[in-house]
């Protein structure tokens, strides 16, 4: 075997363990982004937007407003 041989064979190796090193990160990176993917649709199926909640606490607020003055009335008439 001539030096150039053996170089070449080195050569080879070395490539071939760098192309196996970084097939394994590119497919752990791609779990990374199916799983990031998951629990940002997780996140947004579980909690509500600020907006969504100032919107439903008023409504909230709306109806206790209606009951409380419901009430004053119903109080208004027995005391009569």
């Amino acid at each position: 075997m001539t030096t150039e041989m053996i170089w070449s064979a080195v050569l080879s190796g070395v490539l071939g363990l760098v192309t196996l090193v970084l097939r394994n990160h590119v497919d752990e990176v791609k779990r990374l982004q199916i799983l990031l993917n998951r629990t940002r649709e997780e996140l947004a199926r579980d909690y509500v937007t600020k907006a969504d909640l100032h919107t439903d606490i008023t409504r909230v607020i709306a109806r206790f407003d209606l009951l409380e003055k419901k009430i004053d009335r119903l109080i208004e008439r027995s005391v009569k």
